[in-house]
Order: C-alpha cells, then structure tokens, then sequence
C-alpha cells in the first residue's frame, strides 16, 4: 500500500499496530500514508503503534507531522508509540525535531512490544 515513493505495511500483534515504512516519506506521500494509519488504528482498534522506519531513505517534516499525530491520535486513545529502526539520517531528524522526547526508541520489534 501507499503511494509510489512510499509503500507501507501494517500488521496487527495483539494490541499493536506495527507499521513499516519503505521508501520516502515526505510531503508526496504523507496525506496517504496518514489515513492509511488513522484508518488501520481505528478499524484493529489498536492501543499502541510501533513505526518501523528500516526502509526509509527520506524524511521531511511531513513526515514528523506523520508520526506527532498518529502518536496524539493513540494517545487519546490511553496508548503509546515506539519507533525502530532509525537509520543515521532519520535518527538526526528524530533528535533534532524533539521526537525522541516524546516517542521511545527501541532496538527490535521484540523489545518495543514488550515494553508498550
């Protein structure tokens, strides 16, 4: 699924949505790859979400707009996000755009659902 410079893939485990990214998400592929989420969380009725970022080459700020609401969207929700798999370049947009304050990192898939 999504658009043709970002492609996702959403699986249910138990109450988590994991949702891995493979392409670029940025302006083009944000409005698309956002209801694709919104819609998932509401139709699986998940409590947390994990965003898998191991295939992603780019990310701009729409992709932080991305991941700021999907996190506020669980939140309301009385869950939490995770992200793994931050490459160098998504790791540095992560730290410097201040989501590593509100969204935790983990090493694997694992320890992220373990710990949300």
């Amino acid at each position: 699924m999504g658009g043709v410079g970002l492609q996702t893939s959403i699986e249910m485990i138990n109450n988590n949505l994991v949702v891995a990214l493979d392409g670029e998400l940025d302006h083009h592929t944000a409005k698309e790859v956002r209801e694709e989420i919104d819609k998932a969380i509401n139709r699986e009725n998940a409590k947390n979400i994990v965003f898998d970022f191991k295939k992603v080459r780019f990310m701009d700020s729409s992709g932080i707009g991305v991941v700021i609401g999907r996190f506020k969207k669980i939140k309301e929700y009385g869950g939490q996000a995770g992200v793994i798999n931050l490459n160098d370049r998504v790791h540095k947009i992560f730290k410097m755009s201040g989501l590593l304050n509100i969204i935790k990192y983990y090493e694997t898939k694992e320890e992220a659902l373990e710990n949300l």
